[in-house]
């Protein structure tokens, strides 16, 4: 499994001849978008720097697309998404917040467990918990805007959930410089691409990768 990151919450997963994307950047965003053929889009929120399934349409691609609870089955996948709720600005640029839902995604690909938290705050509801059997890959939100996990929520809610390993995103210097220090790993090499295959995770415990974008 490759896993690509391309800023804020978008993430680009391929196993085999499979894609799958994971709030991709709209055209409607003023943040940076990256175009490419995905099989299976998933969407936490939407919102023009979330949604952007048009944006995974290309080579004659059309995506499945999630953006919502439930338990999904696509391309032998097995999805289970569940709703949070929070409020957050339309966009970088425009301030005005709005009353959203947010989807999370519990997921397996090529063995690996992996939990996406998209736009997630506060704390997990006993039902989500009880969903949330191990993770190997958690997809984090560390916020220093106060919009959705900070750096300190991050950090703590990962340290319950315990995961192999911990892909940050939607962190500015700020918050990623205080949750390197929680998570005692203040110096890490980024990657530009991470492959990983469940035998590579045996031995890890919470460990924090980075991308470079």
């Amino acid at each position: 499994m490759i896993v690509t990151h391309f800023g804020r919450q978008h993430f680009k997963i391929q196993h085999g001849d499979l894609v799958l994307a994971f709030n991709p950047v709209s055209k409607e965003s003023s943040e940076k978008q990256n175009k490419y053929g995905a099989d299976l889009v998933l969407i936490s929120t939407d919102l023009p720097d979330f949604n952007g399934k048009e944006n995974c349409e290309q080579g004659g691609r059309k995506p499945f697309v999630l953006n919502g609870p439930g338990e999904y089955e696509v391309h032998n996948i097995f999805i289970r998404g569940f709703g949070t709720f929070l409020t957050l600005p339309i966009s970088q640029k425009n301030k005005e917040k709005i009353n959203l839902q947010n989807t999370s995604y519990l997921l397996t690909i090529d063995s690996l467990k992996i939990l996406y938290l998209g736009c997630f705050r506060g704390e997990l509801d006993p039902l989500h918990r009880e969903m949330i059997d191990e993770v190997d890959i958690l997809f984090l939100p560390v916020s220093s805007q106060g919009e959705t996990l900070d750096a300190s929520e991050a950090h703590k809610l990962a340290t319950r959930l315990e995961p192999k390993m911990i892909l940050p995103m939607d962190y500015d210097e700020t918050s990623l410089k205080i949750f390197l220090k929680e998570a005692g790993q203040e110096k890490i090499e980024k990657v530009e691409k991470l492959t990983i295959k469940k035998k590579d995770l045996e031995s890890k415990a919470g460990e924090v990768v980075l991308f470079s974008f």
